[in-house]
């Protein structure tokens, strides 16, 4: 996850964003930079690896006098690569030709494609092989044609698709630091401090000075100044933000403006999966690269796959049988890890073991990869944890790069895991065939996925209006079709864990041969029917349900004027690429579960009887 820092204030800007930017550490990242405003002055240093590296290129900077190294406005970024390799010259901060603005960004510019061609039509020269660049030659540009920096940021931001976080510095107008947070993945805090300002990623890069913060939402952007900020729309309209105090503590910290682990968890989702294809994909060609596990084994694809995993991660899983058979044809059998060694399954050498938990210390997930090892299969796993014991008896892992998930429900492991089948499924597919078309137009999907992520998980009420209408329910049915009927099954199973209501998920064509009879006017059935290939037969469940006086509550396509007409009640998601449909179909599940169980008063991160790794069989 990449980590930004800024201050502006009396103090020495480079020792503060350092000292933000390790606090940050953790998140991962493999390039760090600075960007320090001066008088008449703006000067940057990059290093890959660690900190330490771009500390010891400060230190051996010639400065310009014995107080220059105080910059007091600064930024600093740490990069996990999307566009580009790990290079020098892709590190943030990026600089405009003119050498006056200076730019950090966390997120995907989805038409960054675009832009560039038309910047390059102007004359603009990158150096970088980044989508972050054309941010700052944007904004360089309306400055050269003679707007002034805010405008000409708020124009930019207004051409930029995706989900991100962006800050700016300019030696033209050297007293201010301007934020912008569109969509989900990339969090904007702002601190306040008496005469200085803070301004990170993340509560924990700035809470050593400041307890006072306030977070922007998407579409929204903060002019910071030593003595405060102010907060407009990207559109221009007026916003007033509310300043939270945050208790000097690490767990309050970590939760921020959230009531619960889960919710934010939540919330986090979209910058979970841009964490997640980071350095993997290359846009501009839709190759997928996973160097921690390499697809090919002797020049030999593996003939078959049997995935083992358990609860959650099992239901990701199935998304990812029909990802990999569909996009990589190599047959996957899904197993749970639990049974798999009891049945002496027929693994052969010819075959990959694909474990997936989050822990990486599930005791049944374990068990089943170590039978696929004595059997001569070549062992992979898809971790969160990195150094977990899946990790280190596998022959390649992908890595899920959630970050820390601390509420017992998983909700962005799950997402992730997905996410990482999809890579793998794409890079079986190149290692086959090679790249082509399909393979860019499979790539560029997932660049738009975590804005599509933040459609849904822009704040409504629909949820609490639904947990207050339900939450008395005892029982609930979960209905789904072809990819999304492993969605059902994880909606039924969030629920049951986080609220205790009894709830079942079936695959939608089998609710007439038994789960029909349970249904009635107490029952409500929610029901998975976006506009794909199942959608008429999806309808026609509604109907089925609607007939018998069952609550439909209905996952619909946004604009599906149809399903309002049937359903009950309807929690719309933006269309999307059907092999990505259960990432988005997924977040209303989680969003409708969190909220029963706060309406219910049950205790949302740590449900009763759970355990977050299940460590003995």
């Amino acid at each position: 996850m990449c980590g930004i820092v800024g201050y502006i204030g009396p103090q020495h800007a480079t020792d503060i964003v350092i000292g933000g930017l390790r606090k940050l550490e953790y998140r991962g990242y493999d390039s760090a930079g600075v960007a320090l405003l001066g008088v008449d002055r703006l000067l940057t240093e990059r290093a890959t690896g660690k900190l330490v590296n771009l500390e010891r290129k400060l230190h051996s900077v010639e400065w310009d006098d014995a107080d220059a190294r105080g910059y007091s406005i600064g930024m600093g970024h740490t990069r996990w690569a999307t566009h580009g390799g790990v290079t020098e010259a892709n590190a943030h901060p990026h600089v405009s030709m003119n050498g006056r603005v200076a730019v950090v960004h966390n997120g995907i510019v989805e038409n960054a494609i675009d832009l560039r061609h038309e910047l390059l039509a102007t004359g603009a020269v990158f150096t970088s092989e980044t989508d972050t660049e054309v941010i700052v030659h944007l904004v360089a540009g309306y400055m050269t044609a003679g707007m002034l920096f805010e405008r000409a940021a708020h124009a930019t931001f207004a051409r930029l698709r995706g989900s991100q976080a962006i800050v700016l510095l300019s030696l033209d107008e050297p007293d201010k630091i301007i934020a912008c947070r569109i969509g989900n993945a990339g969090g904007v805090v702002v601190g306040i401090g008496a005469g200085e300002m803070f301004l990170a990623s993340d509560i924990p890069g700035i809470l050593e000075h400041t307890r006072r913060i306030a977070f922007l939402e998407n579409q929204e952007v903060a002019v910071i100044q030593r003595s405060g900020f102010r907060v407009r729309t990207i559109n221009g309209g007026e916003v007033s933000k509310t300043v939270t105090n945050i208790p000097y503590d690490m767990v309050s910290a970590e939760k921020g403006e959230y009531r619960h682990f889960m919710q934010k968890e939540i919330f986090e989702q979209a910058r979970a999966i841009t964490d997640t294809i980071r350095g993997r994909v290359d846009f501009a060609t839709g190759r997928v690269m996973l160097d921690a596990l390499n697809p090919l084994n002797g020049g030999l694809l593996p003939s078959k796959i049997f995935t083992a995993a358990c609860g959650t991660s099992l239901y990701s899983a199935m998304v990812g049988k029909f990802l990999i058979e569909g996009i990589a044809r190599i047959p996957v059998e899904v197993e749970h890890g639990s049974e798999l060694r009891y049945r002496d399954p027929l693994i052969q050498s010819t075959h990959a073991v694909l474990g997936i938990t989050q822990s990486g210390e599930t005791a049944d997930t374990l068990a089943a990869m170590a039978e696929g090892r004595e059997k001569g299969a070549r062992i992979w796993s898809i971790v969160n944890n990195i150094g977990s014991q899946a990790q280190r008896v596998s022959d390649g892992t992908i890595a899920m790069r959630a970050g820390p998930e601390i509420g017992v429900c998983s909700t962005k492991t799950f997402l992730a895991s997905i996410v990482d089948q999809y890579l793998l499924a794409c890079a079986l597919a190149q290692a086959r065939d090679g790249h082509s078309g399909a393979s860019f137009a499979l790539a560029q999907q997932l660049s738009h996925l975590p804005s599509l992520m933040s459609q849904v998980l822009d704040k409504n009420s629909i949820y609490a209006e639904l947990a207050s209408e339900f939450h008395d329910r005892e029982h609930f049915l979960f209905l789904g079709r072809g990819i999304n009927y492993p969605i059902a099954l994880e909606g039924a199973l969030k629920l049951k864990e986080v609220s205790y209501i009894h709830a079942e998920g079936y695959p939608a064509g089998e609710m007439k041969h038994g789960p029909i009879a349970l249904i009635d006017e107490r029952m409500p059935v929610v029901c998975i029917c976006i506009k794909d290939a199942v959608y008429e037969k999806m309808l026609s469940q509604v109907e089925q349900v609607k007939a018998r006086g069952g609550k439909v509550i209905a996952v619909a396509t946004e604009g599906d004027t149809e399903i309002a007409k049937r359903a009950d009640r309807v929690m719309y998601v933006p269309v999307t690429h059907p092999l990505l449909s259960p990432v988005i179909t997924a977040i209303p599940m989680q969003r409708l579960a969190y909220e029963m169980a706060v309406r219910r008063g049950c205790d949302v991160d740590q449900p009763r009887n759970l355990a977050k790794s299940v460590t003995v069989e």
